[in-house]
């Protein structure tokens, strides 16, 4: 997780997108708020004495991030809903009048989105730290106490680590037939795959997410991540296997090289190692506080369905995964195929 959620609406978002943390926030901040039709809603003057700024800071903030608020919850009452909020007779809700034709108000989850841009208030940077804070033990809570094999928990998990593990058999077996070239071949070349997949060699990339040095690179990649060296190493054993059948002997390191060379703008490629950049850079530094430097650009938010993927009650550990007859049941069709 970021330490200055002012900066980044993708790292804001990453966290209003987290209902599991939401609860958890909502639960420790006891931030108050008027129960309304299901929800609990905070008006502009109760903000104002919350974070202990001016009417129009927070005014400001509505016109300079409006369309981010509104995506959270910030909502403007109009008639009979407007009506029947006014009608609570307890609190600030009186205080704007009987005239007000449009009143705006914050759910809990705008409130937060405030805390989280608000640079003006001592009151909203240690609720941001609170956040922080909150949302780091609920992760790794959920994440079973640690968030290295968070891909893991994934359902997609386990069916493409085992097709992947099937085309690294056939890519190992082609660099054996069809290059010539020492043992260390196989590890030069599957740092080539990766590099060209997430534009990090194993090295690179066991250090941003601080594995073990006994820990399985592979281990810990997404199923898109999978997905994607799965079909660069099926295509590159086919292409070896043509290239060296056309040449009538085996292929040396700098013609393998040129069939490598340009597979990252293949028209079939291209999608699906776009997707798999984008989900390693944006799950890892939602979920694992890991920041791909090299893939920085490909940075989206992570959407609630992938927090409920990793972090759900549908989300598993690998163990209990292999424990049940279903996934073991995906596992033998898989090698009867």
């Amino acid at each position: 997780m970021p330490s200055d959620l002012t900066s980044s609406s993708i790292d804001r978002q990453n966290v209003l997108n987290n209902r599991y943390a939401l609860e958890k926030i909502e639960e420790h901040l006891a931030l108050g708020g008027l129960e309304f039709e299901g929800d609990r809603l905070f008006t502009k003057q109760q903000l104002t004495e919350l974070f202990d700024v001016s009417d129009s800071t927070i005014e400001k903030y509505l016109s300079t991030h409006g369309d981010e608020l509104k995506a959270n919850g910030y909502q403007l009452l109009k008639g009979k809903k407007l009506r029947d909020f006014k009608g609570l007779s307890y609190g600030p809700v009186t205080d704007y009048g009987t005239k007000t034709s449009v009143l705006g108000v914050f759910n809990f989850r705008a409130v937060l989105n405030i805390a989280m841009i608000l640079t003006e208030s001592e009151r909203a940077k240690a609720v941001r730290s609170r956040i922080l804070d909150i949302v780091i033990d609920v992760v790794a809570e959920r994440a079973g106490g640690h968030t290295k094999f968070i891909n893991q928990r994934d359902a997609d998990y386990l069916p493409s680590a085992y097709r992947e593990y099937s085309y690294r058999k056939v890519f190992t077996d082609a660099l054996d037939q069809y290059l010539d070239m020492g043992k260390f071949k196989y590890g030069i070349y599957t740092n080539k795959v990766y590099q060209l997949v997430f534009k990090e060699n194993a090295k690179e990339y066991k250090q941003i997410l601080k594995l073990a040095k006994g820990d399985n690179v592979r281990d810990t990649f997404y199923s898109e991540v999978l997905k994607a060296i799965a079909s660069i190493e099926n295509g590159l054993s086919q292409d070896m296997a043509t290239k060296a059948g056309e040449l009538g002997r085996k292929l040396s390191p700098s013609e393998l090289d040129a069939l490598l060379e340009g597979l990252e703008e293949n028209p079939y490629l291209k999608p699906v190692i776009d997707d798999a950049r984008t989900k390693m850079a944006s799950r890892d530094m939602s979920f694992r506080d890991a920041l791909h430097i090299k893939l920085e650009s490909y940075l989206q938010t992570v959407p609630e369905g992938d927090v409920d993927k990793f972090l759900g009650d549908a989300s598993r550990s690998l163990e209990e995964q292999l424990s049940d007859p279903e996934t073991l049941e995906v596992f033998k069709r898989l090698k009867d195929r």
